[in-house]
This record gives C-alpha cells, sequence and structure tokens, in this order.
C-alpha cells in the first residue's frame, strides 16, 4: 500500500456518494448510499489486512501542505484502525435501517454519507485544525438528521444536541491556537510527545475536558444524550451510540492523555467522581424508564463511564479496557437501538407496556434481541465482558473504591437490561397488535447477523482486537508514567500526588 492514499480514498468515497444522492430519486439514492458504504467497508477490510502490527506507529501517512500552518496530513495508528473499522461496518447497516424514511430520501442519505466521512476524517486527522475541523462539521449533518427527520420533538432535542456540543468545543479550540503558537506546530504526533509547561496543562486540560466530556458524554453533561436518541430515527440512533459517541474517549486517548499528562494525573479523581457517579445514577434512571430507547440511551452514559475509569486508570489494562469497551458498545448499543427499531416499525410506539410475550410470534427477534442484551451485560462470550473485565482490573491497581462503584453498574446494568427484555419478549400477550407482528424478514436478519456474529467474535477472540492496538497502548502508557497516580493512599478529590513523588515522600518504598 506504499505510496497509495487510501485514507483520502475512504474519505472521497462517501462525500462523492452523498453529492451524487442529493441529485438523485429516492430508490437511486438509497442504492448510491449502500454502495459507497460497502466499497468503503471493503476498503477497510484492505486497512486492516495491510496494517504492520509491530511496523512503525504511523502507517498510511499522507501530508500535503495547503498553507502555512494548516496541511491535509493523515495517519493511522492501531488505536484509529479499530475505530475506522467500527465506524465503516456500522454504515452499510445504518443505510439498511433508513427504509422507513420516505420523505426527502436523497438528502437524508447525503447526511449519512456526509457523517462518514466526517467521523472517518477525526479518527485519520494528524493536524490538529484538521482534527478540529472533522470533530465540529460532524455536527451539522447529524443536526439534520435529528431536525428533519426525527420524532415529535425533534426541533427541541436537535437543537439541544448542537448547543451542547458546540459550546464546549469552542474552548478546545482557543487552546488549540496557543498550543500551536507554544510548540510551533500543528503536527499531532508531534504534540503528543511535546512537553507543555504543568501549569499551562491544567487549562489545556480543562479546554479539552469541555469538549470531550459532552461528546462521551460524562454525567452531569450528558442531559442531550437521551433526547437526542429518542428523537433520532433508528439509524441516527445507531451511529450515534455506535460512534460518535466514540469520538470522546477518542479525543482523551489522542490528546488530553499524551498532551497534558500531568494535568490529567491532577484531574483524575475528579474523572473518577464524575464517573462513578455517572455509573450509579444513570443505571437507576434507566431502571424506571418506561420508553426503550430512552432506557437504552442512559446505559450509554454508564457504559460510558466505565470507560472514562478505565483510561484515568493509567495503566495498560485500563487503556485497553477501556478501547474493548468502546468498541463493544458500539457493535452492542447500535444493535439494540435497531432491535427497538425493528418493533417500532410495527407498532410505531416504543412503549415498554405495549409489549409483551413477542418470543411467541417472534422467535428469532428474542434470540438475536436476547444475545446483544447479555453482551450489554458483559456475559463471558460475548464482546461485552473483554472490555469490561479489563477496565475495571486496571482501576482496581489504582482505587478499589472505583472499581467497586464501577461494578455495581454492571450488576444494576443486568437490572434494567434483563427488567426490559422480560417484559418485551417474556409474559402474556395482552395486546393484540403486539400479538400479530411478523418475525425479522430476511433485510432485517441481513442488518442483524453481521452485528451477532462481531459481538461473539469480540468475546471469543478479542486477541485479534487487542493486538494492533497493544504498541500504541503501551507507548501511551510509557507517556503517562511519570504523572501516574499513587492510588488510594495517596488519592484526595481535587489531587492525584504522582507516583515518584509519593515514593520519595515514603522514602522511596512505594
Amino acid at each position: 500500500m506504499s505510496g497509495f492514499p487510501i485514507l483520502s480514498l475512504m474519505l472521497a468515497v462517501p462525500l462523492i456518494a452523498a453529492l451524487a444522492c442529493l441529485f438523485l430519486q429516492a430508490k437511486a439514492a438509497r442504492s448510491v448510499a449502500l454502495i459507497a458504504t460497502l466499497v468503503n467497508l471493503a476498503l477497510g477490510v484492505v486497512l486492516w489486512m495491510n496494517y504492520d502490527i509491530g511496523g512503525a506507529q504511523w502507517q498510511f501517512t499522507e501530508r500535503l501542505e495547503i498553507f502555512s500552518g494548516f496541511s491535509w496530513a493523515l495517519g493511522i495508528d492501531g488505536i484509529a484502525l479499530l475505530l475506522i473499522m467500527l465506524s465503516v461496518f456500522l454504515m452499510p447497516i445504518c443505510i439498511g435501517a433508513s427504509h422507513a424514511i420516505e420523505k426527502r430520501v436523497g438528502e437524508y442519505m447525503a447526511a449519512f454519507l456526509l457523517v462518514e466521512t466526517l467521523m472517518l476524517g477525526v479518527f485519520m486527522a494528524q493536524d490538529i485544525y484538521l482534527f478540529y475541523m472533522f470533530f465540529e462539521a460532524g455536527l451539522i449533518p447529524m443536526y439534520l438528521i435529528i431536525g428533519i427527520w426525527g420524532g415529535a420533538d425533534r426541533i427541541y432535542a436537535s437543537y439541544k444536541f448542537f448547543l451542547y456540543t458546540l459550546l464546549g468545543s469552542v474552548l478546545m479550540l482557543v487552546a488549540m491556537l496557543w498550543m500551536v503558537h507554544t510548540a510551533g506546530t500543528t503536527d499531532v504526533p508531534t504534540l503528543m510527545a511535546y512537553n507543555f509547561d504543568s501549569k499551562a496543562q491544567t487549562w489545556l486540560w480543562l479546554a479539552f475536558f469541555a469538549s470531550f466530556a459532552v461528546k462521551m458524554p460524562m454525567w452531569p453533561v450528558h442531559t442531550w444524550l437521551p433526547a437526542a436518541h429518542v428523537q433520532a430515527p433508528t439509524a441516527g440512533s445507531v451511529i450515534l451510540a455506535g460512534v460518535l459517541l466514540k469520538m470522546g474517549g477518542y479525543g482523551f486517548i489522542r490528546y488530553a492523555l499524551p498532551m497534558f499528562p500531568e494535568a490529567s494525573a491532577y484531574f483524575a479523581p475528579l474523572i473518577w467522581g464524575l464517573s462513578m457517579a455517572a455509573v450509579v445514577i444513570t443505571s437507576l434512571i434507566a431502571l424506571v424508564q418506561s420508553d426503550m430507547k430512552k432506557l437504552i440511551a442512559y446505559s450509554s452514559v454508564a457504559h460510558m463511564a466505565i470507560v472514562t475509569l478505565g483510561l484515568f486508570a493509567f495503566n495498560v489494562q485500563g487503556l485497553e479496557g477501556s478501547m474493548m469497551v468502546m468498541l463493544s458498545h458500539g457493535l452492542v448499543s447500535g444493535a439494540l437501538f435497531l432491535c427497538v427499531g425493528v418493533i417500532y416499525d410495527r407498532l410505531h410506539t416504543r412503549e415498554i407496556s405495549r409489549y409483551g410475550g413477542l418470543a411467541i410470534n417472534m422467535p428469532r427477534y428474542a434470540l438475536f434481541f436476547l444475545l446483544f442484551t447479555m453482551a450489554s451485560i458483559g456475559l463471558p462470550g460475548t464482546s461485552g465482558f473483554v472490555g469490561e473485565f479489563l477496565s475495571l482490573g486496571g482501576v482496581y491497581q489504582i482505587s478499589t473504591w472505583a472499581a467497586f462503584v464501577g461494578t455495581t453498574g454492571i450488576i444494576l446494568g443486568a437490572a434494567y437490561m434483563l427488567y426490559l427484555y422480560r417484559r418485551v419478549v417474556f409474559g402474556e400477550q395482552k395486546n393484540a397488535d403486539a400479538a400479530a407482528m411478523p418475525d425479522l424478514y430476511v433485510r432485517e436478519l441481513l442488518m442483524v447477523v453481521p452485528l451477532a456474529l462481531a459481538v461473539l467474535w469480540m468475546g471469543i477472540y478479542p486477541e485479534s482486537f487487542i493486538a494492533p492496538m497493544r504498541a500504541d497502548i503501551a507507548a501511551l502508557d510509557a507517556r503517562l508514567a511519570r504523572a501516574k497516580p499513587a492510588g488510594d493512599s495517596a488519592v484526595t478529590l481535587g489531587k492525584a500526588m504522582p507516583a515518584q513523588a509519593q515514593a520519595a515522600a515514603h522514602g522511596g518504598s512505594h
């Protein structure tokens, strides 16, 4: 692949298809969108097969100077590779799940293809300004998808989504301008290795945190997510939960942690506190929901809290676990929203009380829904187990209490997911219209079967996902080593003493 601009090609394919869809009739637009996303999936497979595990950290690099201080600079490491694969895998499924869209189909498909280009750009960008452009521009098509093709309260939800995520990112842009002025470069790998002044790191970290925390979303700035999910069309929810939330986690891994290690250690207790609160509070809120989409949306906040716990554990196990949780959550939450969409298309309601006994008339649906429910809970043998086990194992090494509270999230997760499944799939059939619903169509099977296989693959053979990112996680861990928090005995909320300082305070006996 040397010299072949495969990353630029992967950005160009959906963008060109999006422009074409604007001028096509509905049926042709659907076909073009599906073909474009399948082509990108094929290119993603080529990327995966040609990625050299154990080779250079940055591969498939491209650089073109646009003007002084700004470059079209692309490249990926193992972390970006996995998130790119998640994106291109979910996109054809999203196009397939959009059959219920009947108005302005060409514009809808164009918006979705534009989302694909922009979210892939986030993971590929190696110029910090280019990253910001992709990161922010992704708001626009998602705003349109929710605001035009969403539910009854779509306008409120779309404005809330846009304003929350935009306001958080304005501070990040100011921080980027200062960083480029200080370091004299916009190159992301160079900035990752640059040692910013520890006092400046505090303010820079807070600026980046304002953006990434909203995007994840972290508690208490998560309130835009349930509204966006409930109002978004099925495919919008799939891509929002599957990939767009992962941009926040990717931002922490690529920017906040390696560029500001001392500040990250200083604020680690804050992250742990917010994450522990999120795990418990949002899980309890999920437990009392009557709307299926809202329940899964709150479960997403709880799962992403386990991601932030693992990231700020400052060890290889926690970092690898966080990446695995993000990948698993992308598959599982996308699949769960797809399952909700299947029965919503038949009955046009998401109220849990309107269903019941679906195992009788929809046995295939009940089987796949059960698999994704178990994966969400973290059943061994599914994708959910691996990431949560590694994350909480990494967290335990640094804070017993944080690991304990994180584990309660798994217990509560089992409670609300099994409660949901029992009320929808088991019990007696009280509503004749729900009892008359047909089982999965072939088109729907073509969407859920690949997701089911991916969930089982990740659960049974996680090494194939961990291997590409192992060297990059190890490099990040080495970068963080000098600022690593020492653990429960050295941590107070608001201040985490670095391990080296703690060792010195105890005469080197740490």
